[in-house]
């Protein structure tokens, strides 16, 4: 079998305030937005290509309470760049909220940081 991770799921209160975050903010491309009907088929892409995210706005009290908290609080997404000033510079000065300063580890440069939705993220330049 030859199989690779294509999606992840990420539960999101809105689909067009999660479009407009990915997008504008943070640069992913909108690669499908598909009506249908009760929901929409929407994903994202990083402006570097990889794996998309699948925007699934949440439905009834459990998917709800799942927001922002599909890893039980743990940094669960990982977004590598090239270029971690050039980008940590970029998404602070649009609003984006670090929880720490950068920091070097043996594996590279990385910070976490918080989606709006409460999703923990590390940004991550490798060595």
């Amino acid at each position: 079998m030859t199989a690779r991770i294509a999606s992840v799921a990420l539960v999101v209160p809105d689909y067009d305030e999660a479009i407009d975050f990915f997008c504008t903010v943070m640069g992913f491309r909108l690669t499908e937005d598909i009506d249908q009907g009760a929901k929409r088929w929407v994903t994202v892409e990083p402006s570097g290509g990889g794996v998309r995210l699948v925007l699934a706005r949440a439905n009834g009290p459990t998917q709800h309470a799942a927001i922002g908290n599909q890893a039980g609080g743990r940094v669960w997404l990982f977004l590598q760049t090239d270029d971690f000033d050039r980008d940590h510079a970029r998404m602070t000065a649009a609003g984006v909220v670090f929880e720490e300063a950068p920091r070097v580890e043996p594996y590279g440069t990385v910070a976490v940081w918080r989606d709006p939705f409460g999703n923990r993220w590390d940004l991550i330049e490798p060595r």
